[in-house]
């Protein structure tokens, strides 16, 4: 470790100290009044409860509002949209009643709130800023009383190179201009904090960290259950509990939790676990139709490239990135310093404009990687957002006789010149490149971002500031060093299957997961083939998996399907143009399955003018429903997926990251190590 610290030296030490004590920008999930000329609502209680089981996570927020003035007032409720999360409840306390809000569309969403709020009765509308927040308004807030809110999320969990991550977001993402000079943000918990995650993991686990919350407790119950806490809930208590104050620590005055900063988890499965594929279904008894999800993880068969390979970092330095900027230089510094030496390199930068800072290729050499980061610590983000232009630069110029890869690091808001998805779709897909993006912060842009990359078969990755920017750089590393699965497909014989998603699987980097979602009807044994093709060679994996006539354990899997299915309408409606029927069919599934889309929202009433409005209790059912499975789960041991134990499509281990095999390896999980005692040493204080 000693010489791990020497060789990074005074200099990384003081810019990652720099990372640790920048400020950071304002917290979210947060209720500020409509109306700007009244004092703010005071946050009494955020308490958060996440359950991570069977390849994805379930995240409940509770939180208790004080309006401190003699008048009522509408409230506004925004929240960060967490990566490829999907909001299926919200529930407003009504008269101390939870009430649980319905999905119906945007405009008729809009047009109830504003008749029941100008009667004077209680109602509160969920609706989706784009890709930014999830903004609730709420109505009224009673003069010097309390209101309580609850936020329910679904998102996929998935493990990449062994490691899984999971971010709750809180850190105010700084891309919309327009609401931040508007709003007065309050971020501080005057009451009581809590954080709770539970791991229910169908492999193995080994270790937990949370690098920038070096004061959390982690807890292992067993080598498959693990428990995080932060704040100032006691151990053990349920979400019912942390509203009991009898089973709660209250935050001592003077002391208020600032939420103003990402909550980002990581754990790492144990090493040589073979490659899998792992299936969950569900289907009610007496229906024909089930839902299944396919987590296919491939043994480590993708061979090492060791020619020489031009990078293309295309660096965004624009207003909207003051509070991510030492990350995003840091992670380029790392990147660098794990090139081979017979790689080369070229910086493009952009905000209003895009500029090269290199001036052509530069060979890889310490004093050549020295210089340009200097040069990028130097630099002060400023202007507006040229993505495009920046982009356009990247590609022009690749030397054609050279692998080469574009490296984007940017929160993706365009802003300046061309802003339009399907532009940058277009170019994308005229330049024969691999794109590759770093998404950084909340309230990014990442439908932009992710569809940019699949369409040039790369990858994008999320970087949060309370993220081991190190280990992300060296997971990316160990991607780009490697040969890759091209044109995956996904055969299913034996069972009838339907709806798929996502409809195309395109390239798979070594240590990705594919997951598939879709529908079956019917039961019984069916053949699995995976193919792709590895430098031009075709291969093929093969399986045996039994669809099951009945399962209830996992309802949440037909929001998952359909969340996914919406992913792809979109994508399509965002690079074909306005379609019609694609919107009303993302109007159709939205409303089956209870969901918040650009479309629709939730609305909540008073219990008895649902009926009054038409509106039938649909999303309540599901709500109850998937509340009583998650109980029974919670219950009983952990269960191990119906994985292909038989006949094994894989015969090798899964991929790890390289050179992180032995207990005194240098991988990442020791430079994590590393980071979580340098941001230790240089906090001045702490943050829970």
């Amino acid at each position: 470790m000693k010489d791990l610290l020497a060789r990074i030296g005074s200099k990384s030490a003081a810019v990652l100290s720099m990372l640790v004590l920048a400020p950071w920008a304002q917290g979210a999930g947060l209720m500020t009044p409509s109306t700007g000329h009244y004092p703010q609502l005071t946050i009494q209680q955020h308490h958060v409860n996440v359950i991570v089981e069977d390849g994805y996570a379930i995240t409940s927020v509770d939180q208790v509002f004080q309006n401190p003035n003699a008048v009522d007032l509408e409230a506004i409720y925004s929240f960060p949209v967490p990566e490829k999360a999907s909001v299926g409840e919200f529930t407003y306390w009504i008269d101390d009643v939870p009430i649980t809000g319905e999905v119906v569309e945007k405009d008729r969403a809009t047009e109830i709130y504003q008749q029941e709020k100008s009667q004077g009765r209680e109602v509160a509308v969920t609706e989706k800023n784009q890709y930014r927040t999830f903004d609730s308004k709420v109505y009224p807030v009673r003069a010097n009383s309390d209101v309580r809110i609850r936020l329910v999320y679904i998102q996929p969990a998935h493990i990449d190179l062994g490691i899984g991550r999971y971010a709750y977001p809180l850190e105010e993402g700084g891309v919309d201009e327009e609401t931040l000079a508007f709003w007065n943000y309050n971020d501080k918990v005057e009451g009581s904090f809590s954080f709770n995650l539970k791991m229910r993991s169908s492999y193995p686990i080994d270790d937990f960290r949370l690098p920038k919350h070096p004061d959390a407790l982690i807890t292992r119950h067993s080598d498959k259950e693990w428990e995080v806490e932060l704040g100032s809930k006691q151990p053990g208590n349920n979400a019912e509990d942390s509203f009991n104050s009898e089973a709660e620590l209250a935050v001592t005055e003077g002391s208020a939790v600032k939420l103003d900063k990402d909550i980002v988890v990581y754990w790492r499965h144990q090493q040589g676990l073979p490659g899998s594929i792992d299936m969950v279904a569900y289907k009610p008894e007496g229906q024909s139709r089930g839902t299944f999800m396919m987590t296919v993880t491939p043994g480590d068969d993708l061979s090492a490239i060791n020619a020489g390979r031009d990078w293309v970092f295309v660096l965004d330095f624009s207003g909207s990135m003051q509070g991510k900027y030492h990350s995003l230089v840091e992670g380029v510094k790392q990147g660098l310093n794990r090139l081979d030496p017979l790689d080369r390199f070229k910086i493009i930068l952009f905000n209003n404009r895009a500029r090269e800072l290199t001036k052509g290729y530069v060979p890889v050499r310490p004093e050549s990687i020295a210089l340009y980061t200097q040069k990028l610590e130097n630099l002060t983000p400023d202007g507006g957002t040229n993505l495009y232009a920046g982009l356009e630069k990247g590609i022009r110029g690749l030397d054609a006789d050279r692998p080469s890869a574009v490296l984007l690091v940017t929160d993706g808001v365009a802003n300046v010149g061309r802003t339009e998805k399907k532009a940058f779709l277009k170019l994308l897909e005229t330049h024969d490149v691999r794109l590759f993006s770093f998404v950084m912060g909340n309230s990014a842009n990442r439908p932009l971002l992710e569809g940019m990359t699949k369409i040039s078969n790369g990858f994008a990755m999320s970087v949060s500031n309370s993220d081991d920017i190190v280990g992300r750089i060296v997971q990316t590393a160990d991607k780009l060093n490697h040969q890759a699965y091209r044109d995956v497909s996904i055969d299913i014989d034996g069972v009838k299957v339907r709806n798929l998603s996502p409809d195309r699987i395109g390239t798979v980097y070594r240590g990705q997961q594919m997951i598939v979602f879709g529908h079956y009807w019917g039961d019984g044994t069916a053949e699995i083939t995976i193919s792709g093709k590895v430098a031009g060679e075709t291969r093929n994996y093969q399986s045996w998996f039994t669809f099951p006539a009945a399962n209830t354990r996992n309802p949440e899997l037909e929001r998952l399907w359909a969340y996914a299915t919406i992913e792809d309408l979109q994508n399509a409606i965002d690079y074909l143009g306005g379609d019609k029927d694609a919107e009303q069919a993302v109007v159709d599934i939205a409303l089956e399955y209870g969901l918040v889309t650009d479309y629709t929202s939730m609305i909540v009433l008073r219990e008895e003018l649902y009926q009054q409005y038409g509106i039938d209790r649909k999303n309540e059912s599901r709500v109850a429903k998937e509340h009583a499975a998650q109980a029974l789960r919670s219950s009983k041991p952990v269960q191990t997926h119906q994985i292909d134990q038989k006949q094994p499509a894989f015969t090798g281990s899964r991929a790890y990251p390289s050179g992180s095999g032995g207990a005194g390896a240098a991988g990442p999980w020791t430079i994590l190590a590393m980071l979580i005692l340098l941001a230790a040493r240089y906090r001045t204080r702490s943050v829970y």
